[in-house]
């Protein structure tokens, strides 16, 4: 087992292995001059990144950062996929975790005689 979480996941996995195949049909598309080619390589790696993301959501990816070390492991589900991870582009754009975003607290008032009229004083 290693020291740190390289972060490797199912989900990470299967969309790398997915959007892999969809370039290299781009590629193959640009070579050959065709340009149904190109089109049908971008589509699969349309694909990828939506099989990525409902793996994440269905608990095969990880949340933004480092995982507690017990779920370190690549086939190891996560718990909290359910309800969203806090600060997750992919959770908030399913709706998830939008309860559990901190308060960020309104800036202070400046009060207006401590603002200068002039860039002299």
């Amino acid at each position: 087992m290693s020291l740190y979480d390289e972060g490797h996941t199912i989900a990470g996995w299967t969309g790398f292995g997915i959007a892999a195949v969809g370039s290299a049909v781009v590629g193959w598309g640009v070579c050959a001059a065709s340009l149904p080619l190109v089109a049908t390589g971008l589509a699969v790696t349309a694909v990828s990144v939506l099989v990525t993301w409902v793996l994440h959501l269905s608990g095969w990816g990880k949340p933004p950062g480092v995982r507690p070390r017990g779920q370190w492991g690549m086939r190891v589900r996560d718990p909290q996929a359910r309800e969203g991870h806090t600060g997750c582009v992919s959770c908030r754009l399913a709706g998830r975790g939008r309860g559990r975003r901190a308060e960020v607290p309104a800036p202070a008032a400046i009060p207006a005689e401590s603002i200068p009229l002039s860039p002299i004083e």
